[in-house]
């Protein structure tokens, strides 16, 4: 029996050798089919209904959809809270990149922490896929070939939001502006197309993040008495604000409020009441076609919130689809980030939510943006009917030009 014993333990011992070598070949053949997906973002603080949990949920359906599976990937996705700081961000990257062996790292909403993953992502030749993050800088002057933004930038915002309300009479500005990356990226592109489109800055007040107390920063933005207080903020300090805004009779008085970033969470958080007749930019709209409201609908059914997605949400889902398609279009995964996003570039990218459109040397995906306007009570017809059109941007107004780019990787 011991004998027996011995040479079966011999034998198992040898195929688990002979697997882990065949393993290890196959690796080194460029065979390899697994993917680890590391979703870094707000997971408890004031971004948590942007992405958070729901861009879990919506990366873990383009996994599904992908049918990767079915082909013989093996594909895993980590989660991780960076609380909105890029130390802790950078941590968190550096961690799974090393010891988990993370591929990818997607989402990343806020622009510091964006910004130094992305420079992490280029060291270890990794992959950066942004939906969250805003500054147009990750497609500037920081671009880098490890990196590409999905969904929106801070550009895209100005030349839809800032040029429509200049346009229609907003020819005087005053912002509120979140004290980071971001709220500076995007007070310095609204202001150019304020001042392009023959409008003038008044003046403007930084607020730190998470700021719960915004009354001192209105009271400048009505003593300046410009025509529209630009909120030039993201989630939870944009809901803040505008919810202290009415209480201040900001609208009332007669200045219009432009809500330079907003969600349909936040909306959904501020109530009809209260968010009617803001003017914003999205990419994205659940119920923007038959193709949207299908999704849309998956989606909500697996929303830790019950939630329809946002627009970041949108653009996890359509970039690791795209990253994923990439990945089979090179037949493993050859652990070398820059060749895995310059396959991303070469491929037509095409998914339910955004369609077909080409993703750019730069890094930045090329999609129309969308004009809304949020309705009035009474308007709204059914559960997050919140959004009428108001105007279509075309996809090369909504991304800065080429010849314009600061980005390195962009030859003149």
């Amino acid at each position: 029996m011991t004998t027996t014993f011995a040479r079966r333990s011999a034998a198992l011992l040898a195929c688990a050798a002979f697997g882990f070598a065949t393993s290890a070949y196959a690796q080194e053949k460029g065979q390899d089919k697994t993917v680890k997906i590391g979703v870094l973002n707000d997971m408890s603080s004031l971004y948590a209904d942007i992405g958070g949990p729901n861009s879990v949920a919506a990366i873990k359906m383009a996994v599904e959809d992908s049918g990767m599976k079915a082909k013989g990937w093996t594909i895993e996705v980590l989660s991780g809270d960076h609380q909105n700081k890029p130390d802790i961000g950078v941590n968190i990257a550096r961690q799974w990149i090393d010891n988990e062996k993370v591929d990818v790292i997607a989402d990343t909403p806020s622009s510091g922490v964006a910004l130094a993953v992305s420079n992490l992502v280029k060291e270890k030749n990794s992959v950066l896929l942004n939906s969250g993050a805003a500054t147009a800088d990750l497609t500037g002057k920081a671009c880098t070939p490890n990196t590409i933004s999905y969904t929106y930038d801070t550009y895209m915002l100005a030349n839809g939001t800032g040029k429509a309300l200049t346009k229609a009479g907003g020819d005087s500005w005053f912002f509120l502006t979140a004290d980071y990356a971001f709220g500076h990226a995007l007070e310095r592109d609204t202001s150019a197309v304020v001042t392009a489109n023959g409008g003038k800055v008044l003046g403007g007040v930084k607020h730190p993040l998470n700021t719960a107390d915004f009354s001192s920063f209105l009271l400048q933005a009505q003593s300046s008495k410009a025509k529209i207080v630009g909120l030039a903020n993201a989630g939870g300090d944009t809901t803040n604000a505008i919810k202290q805004a009415s209480e201040f009779g900001i609208v009332q008085g007669g200045q219009k409020l432009a809500a330079l970033l907003l969600f349909i969470t936040d909306v959904n958080s501020l109530g009809l009441k209260t968010a009617q007749g803001l003017t914003f930019t999205e990419s994205f709209y659940w119920d923007l076609n038959d193709s949207t409201r299908e999704w849309s609908k998956r989606f909500q059914k697996v929303s830790p919130k019950n939630a329809m997605p946002s627009m970041t949400v949108a653009g996890n889902y359509a970039a690791v689809l795209h990253y994923l398609k990439a990945l089979d279009a090179l037949g493993a995964n050859p652990r070398d980030g820059a060749k895995v996003v310059a396959k991303m570039k070469e491929i037509p990218t095409d998914d339910p939510l955004f369609g077909k459109g080409p993703l750019r040397v730069d890094g930045r995906r090329i999609i129309p943006a969308y004009l809304f306007e949020v309705k009035k009570p009474e308007e709204s017809k059914y559960p997050w009917d919140y959004y009428k059109l108001v105007a279509t941007i075309t996809p090369e107004d909504a991304a800065k030009p080429l010849e314009a780019s600061e980005c390195p990787l962009v030859k003149k």
